[in-house]
């Protein structure tokens, strides 16, 4: 098999950093030229570079992987990668080589691998077009974020939301708090959060958001706030904002 000049493109550097880890894995297969942080110079380093392979992210600010591709007058082979599952048909129809769901396992790149045995990149421009006109006619459908990245020193990690409890920020950072008790730091700002969650996550106060999944109890506090009981390790209980209180009630139905 011929070895593929490879661009990685994802806003996230710890996310950039671990597909480029795993493709050293199969480096007979893959040379990485280059990484781009965004759209904008994903299509730089694509007209510089003419990679034969790009490992896309679908979400991104400003320009989306879907609207970069539109900038493109030859597309080379992608590879959605991704932690919004949203989009794994619409990816799959266009027969695109493949889509991995972040966190991508090193096994399931294997069969990215195998698959380029036997894909046609003359049909994908075509095929890619068709996609794009799909996306821009759905594109105010919600996302669905299935999982964070977090780094701890050197390692990168993937925290599933349906492991979350609650998220919390303070000056500094976000802390990711677990149903099993454990603390992990994105770099993700609570806004952002609160714009890409899916259903099932609720902000209460300023700095929370909690996943209404893992609620056990709600008391009514003083000053139209509410204590929240967490189903989490150690049943955490966490007051709202006085602010939130529509939002709160609303969920409970009241």
């Amino acid at each position: 098999m011929k070895q593929y000049r490879t661009l990685i493109i994802d806003d996230e550097p710890p996310a950039r950093q671990r597909i480029k880890e795993l493709l050293g894995d199969f480096s007979e297969t893959f040379l990485v030229v280059d990484e781009a942080c965004n759209g904008e110079e994903g299509v730089e380093k694509i007209q510089i570079l003419k990679p034969d392979i790009i490992f896309l992210d679908i979400q991104m600010p400003e320009m989306n992987g879907f609207e970069m591709l539109q900038k493109l007058q030859n597309i080379p082979i992608v590879v959605f990668c991704t932690a919004f599952d949203e989009y794994a048909l619409q990816a799959f129809a266009t027969n695109s080589l493949d889509y991995l769901l972040k966190p991508v396992r090193k096994e399931r790149l294997q069969q990215t691998i195998d698959k380029l045995t036997f894909f046609k990149h003359e049909k994908q421009t075509e095929q890619i077009l068709e996609l794009l006109k799909h996306f821009n006619d759905n594109r105010t459908k919600g996302k669905e974020l299935a999982s964070i990245t977090v780094k701890v020193g050197k390692k990168i990690s993937f925290v599933k939301l349906e492991d979350v409890a609650y998220f919390q920020s303070t000056d500094k950072y976000v802390s990711i708090f677990t149903k099993p008790g454990e603390e992990h730091i994105t770099d993700q700002s609570l806004s952002t959060l609160d714009d890409q969650l899916p259903k099932g996550f609720l902000r209460i106060h300023r700095s929370l958001i909690i996943n209404t999944n893992m609620v056990s109890e709600v008391f009514t506090h003083f000053n139209s706030c509410y204590n929240i009981t967490m189903n989490d390790k150690h049943k955490t209980i966490l007051k709202s904002g006085r602010s939130y209180q529509p939002q709160i009630k609303a969920w409970m139905g009241i």
